[in-house]
């Protein structure tokens, strides 16, 4: 570990910098603002779920305090719409795999596969734009993921299904080879939650870790039982909507991680050297 990291792992408190460290003033600590917009905007940031932390809070961060402003809180409920958007299509596609050919509803819910897909893929992609990762090139990988496997999709359904008069999915379900094209899609979400599962021991997203590939690499290889792939897509459904109804539960900050890191690395390379130099230095030592 170098010198600087363990400086700034043991600072306390940490001193006075122009870009990152809040004014004394309580009026200037980032909050949300005055009047009928910040109130709606805190109303519906408490709406989200339980353990919203007053928006005037002050955190201590590794570079420097911060606080929760209305753009974060913005891009988390964007950020939780769009898990919530993949989840509920994966969920209602999903469900007609569980329904009887004939039935109204299930014939509906195969009609309308395609479009599910669809939705879900946009959700999933708004959330990798706004996912709060401090390693920026394990969230470009993710989003590239994303991207190919999107594309993927396009071309499959353009070239392969769409000659045959067959939906993508439909295409996919009866192709298993077809998963080589729109599988980074779902590896782009089994990466994200990951993430979820490392970052808050969330038990469901671990599990999913290892049910999304294991379901999918089970339906290329074509080894995988009809039954044992029902049975793994009902446990990926039951868990991806306990996944996405208690991301509303954590507090806002959650999401948001250290925010001193990512205003530390949005700085000029000069001003990060001029700011690790103040971290370095002795407490008590003054600067002009």
């Amino acid at each position: 570990m170098s010198m600087a990291t363990t400086a700034l792992l043991r600072l306390a408190p940490l001193p006075p910098h122009a870009r990152l460290l809040a004014p004394k003033k309580p009026s200037l600590l980032t909050p949300l603002g005055s009047g009928r917009r910040a109130a709606g905007a805190l109303r519906l940031a408490r709406a989200a779920g339980d353990g919203l932390a007053d928006q005037t809070t002050v955190y201590n961060g590794v570079y420097g305090p911060w606080s929760v402003d209305d753009a974060d809180v913005r891009e988390v409920l964007l950020y939780r719409a769009g898990l919530v958007t993949a989840a509920a299509s994966f969920l209602v596609a999903a469900s007609g795999a569980f329904l009887p050919e004939g039935n109204a509803v299930g014939d509906a819910v195969r009609q309308g596969a395609d479009l599910f897909y669809a939705a879900g893929a946009g959700g999933l992609g708004l959330s990798l734009v706004l996912i709060h990762i401090y390693v920026t090139p394990i969230k470009r990988f993710l989003q590239a993921l994303w991207t190919v496997g999107v594309l993927g999709s396009v071309g499959t359904y353009a070239l392969a299904a769409r000659p045959l008069d067959e939906g993508l999915v439909r295409y996919v379900l009866e192709h298993p080879g077809a998963m080589w094209f729109v599988g980074p899609t779902f590896a782009a979400l089994t990466g994200l939650v990951f993430k979820e599962g490392l970052c808050y021991g969330k038990l469901e997203a671990g599990i999913l870790t290892f049910v999304i590939p294991i379901l999918l690499l089970g339906h290329l290889s074509g080894f995988m039982d009809d039954g044992v792939k029902l049975s793994l897509l009902g446990v990926w459904m039951a868990l991806f909507s306990v996944f996405a109804a208690r991301k509303f539960q954590q507090p806002i900050k959650d999401d948001i991680g250290d925010k001193s890191v990512f205003m530390f690395n949005a700085l000029p390379e000069e001003e990060k050297k001029a700011l690790l130099q103040r971290l370095e230095a002795p407490t008590g030592q003054k600067f002009e």
